[in-house]
């Protein structure tokens, strides 16, 4: 029986072909990546957004119950034990107890950067929910420049906080 020869399992021997030849997928391989189908029901749909929640809110309910201002309950930054110098994540688990509390303002001023990633990751986590109730994927594909930007972000925050004029910054 004679078959037409099949892209990804060539009949000759050797190295396979580059990831590009099969096409658009080639990001994730010669296989579309992992995808709850949508005949799915929604309970099952929205397990993964849900138990993703019940992490982040048992993260902070941990940080909201231990307060990270008292030493001995969390080890300390490298970088500030090593230089002195703050790194983009400092004051995150202050400003993330502060916020457990309610506290919006000391969150914001033990880590501004922080403050609005868990706004921006709460808005992505309700598109995320209306999405998978309705059965569609989220994908949120981003190109190298929006990488670099949001590494460059991160720099600049970094120095700035450790920066005279950038004080208000700082933890």
């Amino acid at each position: 029986m004679d078959h037409a020869p099949n892209p990804r399992n060539p009949p000759h021997a050797g190295p396979p072909p580059h990831p590009s030849a099969y096409g658009p997928r080639a990001a994730y391989g010669p296989y579309p990546p992992y995808e709850v189908p949508q005949s799915a029901s929604r309970t099952r749909r929205l397990l993964t957004p849900l138990a993703t929640l019940a992490g982040i809110a048992g993260a902070f309910t941990y940080v909201g119950l231990v307060d990270p201002n008292e030493s001995g309950h969390y080890p300390p930054c490298p970088l500030y034990s090593l230089t002195g110098l703050y790194c983009p994540g400092c004051g995150g688990l202050r400003g993330a107890h502060a916020l457990a509390h309610g506290d919006w303002p000391t969150a914001l001023g033990d880590n501004a950067l922080a403050f609005a990633g868990y706004g921006i990751f709460a808005v992505l986590w309700v598109i995320w929910v209306v999405r998978a109730g309705k059965g569609l994927p989220l994908r949120i594909t981003q190109r190298p420049l929006w990488w670099w930007t949001l590494g460059a972000v991160l720099l600049a925050f970094s120095v700035v906080r450790n920066l005279p004029f950038g004080a208000w910054l700082a933890p």
